[in-house]
């Protein structure tokens, strides 16, 4: 392999497209720097299922399409797939006990797409168990920890979660992008915490079909990427209708590469007043403030806006998705795949169920499912489950009305701080920890698109991310809206290799 080619897994979907067609890297090559790259990076736990041999095969078939001239976008590019995706022959347990040793038969209808456009599985990464956490502790795999550090303090950083391998690897440079999914945060929170794009698309612009579900009405997958214009190729690649996903929306999908004309003149851009909450570190508030104003000298107009029921967004939002998991999670019994629990003599069938779900849950999912079989149980069904649904409706319908109104995008913080340390949330309550999810569950709630995009660094020298909020189907204006605002935030920082 040539010399300067050694960094090639530094490189951004776009440039590595370019290289491909052009002829200056094989596909095959540019593999390998990957493979290389995420053999010497155990030591941050991103990637728990490597699959070289598959990646390897991919590879050569990528470089046969790109002589022959047949190379879409995504041909020949190196990805990290997402434990939650279920992928052919290759293990896919959801980060789970329960589903140890489980090897689909089937491939999940993102991975698919993917393959197709010809691009390249490196293997599955790390995540919260059943994407049930945000900070990548509640995995069976043990923690996936963040490239970053806090300058020269060693403490091992969470790179957030559910999707915290896929962030890891890609701030690392493992791979050149990886999918994602996102419930309430899991791709816009870790990327934030990682320096690295990352967008929810809107509820249905994505299959959901083989993706290991968690909470049926709100999950949905996207791109973890480098740059704005990356998650733009990725999106494509992975969007459109799917007959086997019944929420799947029959619409044609746009180019969203097309879309990054770098242009938001008279655009309006809203700033919720609600989302400006007591306690927020100082930075965040200056970098929401350096947000608006970078937005503000692109051209766009910014308009204070009220979204009144978010107060109420987290609430609701831990008691539809445990309620939802707590259905979907009721397949996991021990029968027809996944972990069976050994049992005693004179133990029936009962005895499993219940030793085989306390045996394969974690402690988070558990709860989770608790808290969901309470809120959907006959007594408490109205007091919780029916009202956390009007609220979702009134949530929902605050974004309707500023959208109405003639709002473009929304620009909020993504989260309410930097990474904090693997373990430091330990001794926390719960709701220490969903906290988390502050600025980003209201998109899942309403459906919406979202987008994390790295603007800055804290004191301590971790990333700090901005979210902005698109009108429903309209990813196009939300990623250029994201690429005006990345390009004059002008972030380029990459954390210091000690791994």
């Amino acid at each position: 392999m040539s010399a300067p080619m050694s960094n090639a897994n530094t490189w951004t979907i776009a440039a590595a497209r370019e290289a491909l067609r052009k002829g200056e890297i094989s596909a095959v090559d540019l593999t390998m720097t990957c493979l290389t790259a995420i053999d010497a990076g155990d030591g941050l736990n991103a990637f728990v299922h490597k699959t070289p041999e598959i990646a390897l095969e991919q590879a050569r078939a990528a470089d046969a399409r790109l002589a022959a001239g047949d190379a879409p976008s995504m041909c020949g590019i190196p990805l990290g797939i997402k434990d939650l995706f279920c992928t052919k022959g290759v293990p896919s347990q959801a980060a789970s006990n329960i589903l140890r040793g489980f090897r689909p038969e089937y491939e999940s209808t993102v991975t698919t797409r993917l393959f197709d456009a010809g691009a390249v599985m490196l293997g599955k990464l790390n995540m919260d168990e059943f994407a049930m956490g945000s900070s990548n502790e509640t995995s069976t795999y043990g923690n996936a920890v963040s490239p970053w550090r806090r300058g020269n303090d060693t403490t091992a950083l969470t790179p957030g979660g559910s999707s915290g391998g896929s962030a890891a690897a890609v701030a690392a440079d493992l791979c050149l992008a990886a999918t994602g999914t996102d419930t309430g945060g899991s791709i816009r929170q870790p990327a934030a915490f990682t320096g690295i794009v990352g967008i929810k698309p809107t509820y249905g612009r994505v299959s959901r079909w083989g993706i290991v579900a968690f909470a049926s009405s709100l999950d949905q997958a996207g791109p973890m990427t480098k740059t704005v214009r990356d998650a733009a190729i990725f999106l494509q690649a992975m969007a459109g209708h799917d007959p086997k996903d019944s929420t799947s929306a029959d619409l044609p999908v746009p180019d969203f590469e097309a879309a990054l004309t770098g242009d938001i003149r008279g655009k309006k851009i809203g700033i919720p007043r609600e989302y400006r909450l007591d306690g927020i570190p100082a930075e965040i508030d200056a970098l929401w403030q350096r947000g608006i104003e970078m937005l503000r000298d692109a051209g766009a107009e910014i308009v204070d806006i009220s979204l009144p029921h978010t107060k109420y967004a987290l609430p609701a939002y831990y008691v539809i998705a445990p309620a939802e998991a707590s259905s979907n999670l009721a397949r996991y019994d021990g029968v027809r795949y996944g972990h069976r629990a050994t049992l005693s003599a004179g133990e029936g069938i009962v005895d499993m169920y219940e030793k085989t779900r306390a045996e394969g849950f974690g402690k988070e999912v558990q709860r989770r499912v608790m808290i969901g079989t309470y809120v959907l149980s006959a007594g408490f069904y109205d007091a919780y489950y029916n009202r956390a649904r009007k609220v979702r409706a009134l949530i929902k319908r605050d974004f309707e009305l500023a959208f109405a109104a003639g709002i473009d995008s929304i620009l909020t913080p993504a989260t309410p701080s930097a990474a904090f340390g693997l373990g430091e949330m330990a001794s926390a309550d719960p709701v220490e920890m969903y906290l988390n999810d502050v600025f980003t569950v209201t998109v899942n709630l309403a459906g919406l698109p979202g987008i994390s995009v790295p603007v800055g660094l804290d004191a301590k020298g971790l990333p700090l991310g901005l979210q902005l909020i698109g009108r429903p189907w309209e990813e196009g204006d939300l990623l250029n809206h994201a690429y005006v605002l990345e390009r004059a935030a002008g972030f380029v920082s990459k954390p210091a290799k000690w791994w």
